[in-house]
């Protein structure tokens, strides 16, 4: 048995709770992993919330997409996309279900290094913000010597974003409230307030223009700014603006209907990431820690959408 949460019925944080429940010993291509930490997403409560559907037999549900621990059991075939993997290993799990526990019995496909240049809860919050990152990125094209505009660059998916913006040779500038602006100056981010006068702030900033723009709050703003400055929409995505986006040509990302879930582009980054982080050219932010049996006010303050980096889980 092993500690887990679960999502009883659809509604609010309220509805979670912390349980008992089974897990086996691993088959012959999984891994059994003791959980150090696990990243909280906006897709964690969006699930049991019932934004993507409230269908009865999703419940009671498992959360969590992503985790990091040791490997304390695995199977004869237990072969990762980092290689043969061993009792003792320090890992990353992404993308599995259920990563709100203390143990975890996941496939080994899904089971990659842990860089060693991170904490277990820097790492637990690598992938599922990193991937989001790089499919953005994909998705609009950017390259060396553009400058790239990105809304929300000090939340979970803003910081992957810029670093892999940076990393790729590109100017990047970023919204974020004002008391944000100092770390994001810190990582090569030209930061901007949000509000009145951002159209004109980022114009003054770049008037050659701005060559692509990545939104990651989903605001009216958000979008109307990069509507105005980049010419091709193409070169704009949003992994927000579910609502408003279609209607405007821009790209949606995500689960959500109509979104493009990069399932490929996504997998293919993960030891991509894992080897940029090794170099120490990725940094994981992390806001806050909670227990594990706090996640419901973890979530709570996910929600809030005023983090400045990773809300964490320890079991």
């Amino acid at each position: 048995m092993t500690a887990a949460v679960v999502a009883t019925a659809f509604g609010g944080p309220e509805v979670l709770s912390l349980v008992e429940i089974p897990i086996s010993e691993p088959g012959p291509e999984e891994v059994l992993i003791k959980v150090e930490a696990i990243g909280t997403n906006p897709i964690d409560y969006k699930l049991f919330s019932g934004s993507f559907g409230s269908e009865p037999e999703k419940l009671p549900m498992r959360l969590g997409f992503e985790a990091a621990g040791k490997v304390i059991g695995l199977g004869a075939d237990a072969v990762g996309p980092g290689g043969p993997l061993q009792i003792g290993d320090e890992v990353i799990a992404y993308r599995i279900t259920g990563a709100y526990a203390a143990e975890v019995l996941v496939s080994a496909s899904n089971v990659l290094p842990k860089p060693t240049t991170l904490t277990f809860a820097e790492a637990s919050g690598l992938m599922l913000t990193g991937t989001t990152a790089v499919h953005a990125l994909t998705t609009v094209g950017a390259i060396s010597g553009d400058t790239v505009l990105v809304h929300g660059a000090s939340g979970g998916v803003g910081l992957m974003v810029v670093q892999l913006a940076l990393i790729a040779g590109a100017r990047v500038i970023g919204t974020a409230s004002n008391g944000r602006h100092a770390y994001l100056k810190q990582l090569g981010v030209e930061p901007v307030a949000y509000g009145d006068g951002l159209l004109e702030r980022i114009v003054a900033l770049a008037p050659e223009g701005i060559d692509a723009a990545i939104d990651a709050v989903g605001t009216d703003e958000a979008i109307d700014v990069s509507l105005a400055l980049v010419a091709n929409r193409d070169r704009i995505t949003t992994i927000a603006a579910y609502s408003r986006g279609p209607a405007e040509g821009i790209k949606l990302l995500g689960m959500a209907a109509g979104a493009d879930p990069g399932i490929e582009i996504r997998e293919t980054a993960r030891m991509q990431l894992v080897q940029q982080a090794e170099e120490g050219g990725l940094h994981v932010l992390v806001a806050r820690t909670y227990p594990l049996a706090e996640a419901a006010v973890a979530l709570i303050e996910l929600a809030s959408g005023h983090t400045h980096g990773k809300i964490v889980l320890v079991p």
